[in-house]
């Protein structure tokens, strides 16, 4: 090939390489996607809430982050980690560490002022009471006026 065109070739396929460097995903992206996808969740509907259940044993409380963010998204997140021991050698690490994230898109009953968190025995729950049900509309009555 001629050296002038593999010059031109290599300085057209620069732009490919930068948009491949720049679109592929961030290490925290991915990271945070696949704390979200192993987190599992039940999700159960009352007659008057919503109660997301996640399995948490041996976070602490300040581990454990519930949050509302845009008006109806809950974001349950908090992080597990490895606690710090001298002169000690794993022989196997199963256990997962790191942080964790699950959201959640609220139906459109749902109260955000009214949720309430609480862990017993290593499981969290989240109650997101729902908001009374809408008064029907009642017929408007016209005075009619004799003339």
């Amino acid at each position: 090939m001629d050296p002038l065109l593999s010059t031109v070739h290599q300085l057209l396929g620069v732009p490919d390489e930068m948009e491949k460097l720049l679109n592929n995903p961030t290490r925290t992206y991915v990271r945070d996607t696949k704390a979200m996808a192993s987190t599992p969740v039940d999700v159960k509907e009352y007659p008057n809430s919503y109660v997301f259940i996640i399995d948490m044993p041996g976070l602490k409380n300040k581990d454990i982050k519930v949050q509302v963010e845009d008006e109806n998204v809950l974001t349950i997140s908090g992080e597990r980690k490895r606690e710090e021991e001298q002169d000690v050698k794993y022989t196997r690490m199963e256990r997962r560490v790191g942080k964790f994230m699950r959201k959640f898109t609220l139906p459109d009953d749902s109260n955000t002022e009214g949720i309430s968190a609480t862990c017993h025995d290593g499981v969290l729950s989240v109650t997101v009471l729902k908001l009374p049900p809408p008064e029907p509309k009642k017929p408007k009555t016209i005075e009619v006026n004799i003339a």
